[in-house]
């Protein structure tokens, strides 16, 4: 048995739980205060939640964890559920994605963890608790394209590449029609509609569609609109970043402000190999013309370094393995290949 514990700010968490869990042979209980969703099979245990009460004090337990407010009764309540069922269910191991919090709970009890990994600042007290304690590190990106972490981080990371729901999918090129989608994620941002509006109206020669930002489309399947795609612009978010590289579209990638820089980290590390076109911050509508043309010089092939479409697989198979000895494999600094599909 695995747990799965998933942490219920934006899509991502949930959406990398729905990416991987299909490819796993072992049976898998969420944990999480979400609602259960009909794409994620196995059971389902929703916890309390231990939102903000509006005089939550010592919230960071002196500096050592990242949420644990005294006398929150949300909170009590949740670590409670999760004990009991470790003493149920006597689980091999359970994913973190993310919490210190349950991480520590979860290693207290003698269970291995396996930490979610982030990129970005996280040598703070508690991140660096959480990773310490991990049996793995899973992250979801390429090793040729690694975090600045201590070795004894590096040494148990998995780098399985990109996970997304849309791997698999056979893409196919561009269509050449100079149309830009927007993917936006549920995350926040500072990025208005009216923003993408002036841009649109400044570069006549490209049809603009937007998913995600409030007044644009919703769709709950992204992927005919990322094909019918020239050029995406989008955030760095993890997900969104996948589901791009799983379309192989030229990309404008735009960090937004997030907790520890992850997405600055995120941006920085797509810069380094090239695979699209960053900007720290909207471009004026005058910009956005020499922007679109600089991205869509570029190859979208090239984001098989980033997922090969396979990620979800080998992030499976990893677990899998672990359950069954009870222990993470021992993969080291080896990179797990990306490679065109």
């Amino acid at each position: 048995m695995i747990g799965w514990y998933v942490h219920d700010h934006g899509s991502g968490h949930a959406q990398r739980l729905a990416a991987v869990t299909p490819h796993l042979r072992t049976p898998v209980t969420v944990l999480s205060s979400l609602a259960p969703r009909p794409d994620v099979p196995g059971d389902w245990l929703q916890l309390a939640d231990d939102l903000p009460t509006g005089h939550d004090t010592d919230v960071s337990a002196g500096g050592t964890l990242h949420w644990a407010p005294r006398h929150h009764r949300g909170l009590l309540e949740r670590g409670a559920e999760i004990a009991g069922w470790v003493a149920r269910a006597r689980p091999s191991l359970v994913v973190v994605d993310v919490s210190v919090e349950v991480a520590v709970l979860v290693r207290s009890l003698g269970v291995p963890v396996v930490v979610a990994a982030m990129r970005g600042q996280r040598t703070d007290r508690a991140h660096a608790t959480a990773y310490d304690l991990a049996s793995a590190l899973l992250a979801p990106w390429p090793a040729s394209l690694p975090e600045p972490w201590p070795s004894s981080w590096l040494d148990k990371t998995w780098h399985v590449g990109a996970l997304s729901r849309l791997d698999g999918r056979p893409s196919r090129p561009a269509p050449g029609g100079r149309r830009v989608v927007v993917l936006w994620g549920q995350g926040g941002g500072e990025v208005s509609l009216s923003e993408v509006r002036a841009a649109e109206r400044a570069t006549p020669g490209w049809s603009w569609d937007v998913i995600g930002l409030p007044g644009g489309l919703w769709v709950a399947d992204p992927w005919p609109l990322l094909q019918a795609a020239d050029v995406v612009v989008t955030s760095a978010g993890q997900n969104a970043l996948a589901e791009v590289a799983a379309a192989r579209r030229p990309a404008v990638v735009l960090p937004q402000e997030r907790p520890y820089d992850e997405q600055r980290a995120n941006a920085a590390a797509l810069s380094r190999a090239g695979l699209a076109v960053v900007r720290q911050a909207w471009p004026a509508p005058e910009q956005w013309s020499a922007v679109l043309d600089e991205a869509s010089a570029l190859d979208g092939e090239r984001w098989a370094q980033w997922s090969d479409g396979r990620g979800a697989e080998r992030a499976a198979a990893l677990l899998d393995e672990a359950a069954l000895d009870g222990s993470a494999p021992d993969v080291g600094r080896q990179e797990v290949a990306c490679a065109p599909r």
